[in-house]
């Protein structure tokens, strides 16, 4: 068991995330790490549509580009939408729990 909860932590690690700090610096951590994947997100779709209006007016003649543009957004708001779903679950089940 513990050593299925070593891997993601590893990972995280390897990601940067500082899993040592306390309890304030770890909220403050997830909170930066959250706000930035928002940003990320917001950004990959500020891409996306800058390409559609581009292809649109004439300017950008490859589709290839374009269309990879909206895929990654595409993706990534897939993935951070899920992301919300597992914290609300979490929540959700935290509420529920019992003292």
């Amino acid at each position: 068991m513990i050593d299925s909860i070593k891997g993601p932590l590893g990972a995280m690690k390897g990601a940067g995330v500082n899993l040592d700090a306390g309890a304030g610096a770890a909220g403050d951590t997830f909170s930066t790490v959250l706000k930035d994947s928002i940003e990320k997100v917001n950004k990959l779709q500020t891409e996306a549509d800058q390409a559609i209006q581009g292809l649109a007016k004439g300017d950008t003649g490859n589709i290839h580009e374009t269309m990879i543009a909206i895929e990654k957004a595409n993706l990534s708001f897939n993935l951070m939408v899920q992301v919300r779903n597992k914290l609300v679950a979490a929540y959700e089940e935290i509420m529920r729990t019992q003292v």
